[in-house]
């Protein structure tokens, strides 16, 4: 599996869209600083997909997370790849019996097929709309995580990248 976390909050994300020939697109803007956070563990390779929402990125939530991921996947044992936020590798994180972590080099996003389902988020949910609420953020982001879960051939198409194939592949 692969895993990570964003941030999707209540600034808007102006973007390119589509208006008749001749028209300007009017698109809203919203500048407050309210955020929640995803923690979301994707594996490319049946494009199973988990992920929880929370107010915070730290030790304790990342810990609430894997405990979801383990009790999700009890009889496997998981890799996950992952970047080297400070909540992956605090003291007080616990790692399941089930899991071993595999932490990605320093700013290398690129490596990590978790960051194309932000990017999907961000364009297909998210992209110039203005949220009244928090709560308008979490049940956007709760939709499109739902839409996505459910349908593993976008999730594999989008996330299993031919590196990946090859090493399941070989092992």
């Amino acid at each position: 599996m692969s895993m990570d976390e964003a941030r999707f909050g209540r600034m808007s994300d102006p973007r390119k869209c589509w208006a008749p020939p001749h028209c300007r697109p009017m698109v809203g803007l919203a500048l407050v600083r309210e955020f929640v956070y995803v923690y979301a563990a994707v594996s490319p390779g049946d494009g199973c997909l988990d992920y929880c929402t929370a107010q915070k990125m730290n030790t304790e939530f990342m810990n609430q997370f894997l405990a979801q991921v383990r009790t999700a996947h009890p009889k496997e044992f998981i890799i996950i790849v992952l970047d080297g936020a400070s909540s992956h590798k605090s003291k007080d994180l616990k790692i399941p019996e089930n899991m071993v972590f595999i932490k990605l080099p320093q700013y290398s996003p690129e490596l990590n097929p978790t960051e194309l389902i932000w990017n999907e988020l961000r364009r297909n949910k998210f992209a110039n709309k203005v949220f009244d609420s928090l709560e308008a953020v979490v049940n956007q982001l709760e939709h499109g995580l739902a839409m996505m879960s459910v349908n593993k051939t976008a999730v594999k198409s989008l996330t299993c990248w031919p590196w990946i194939t090859d090493s399941l592949i070989a092992n």
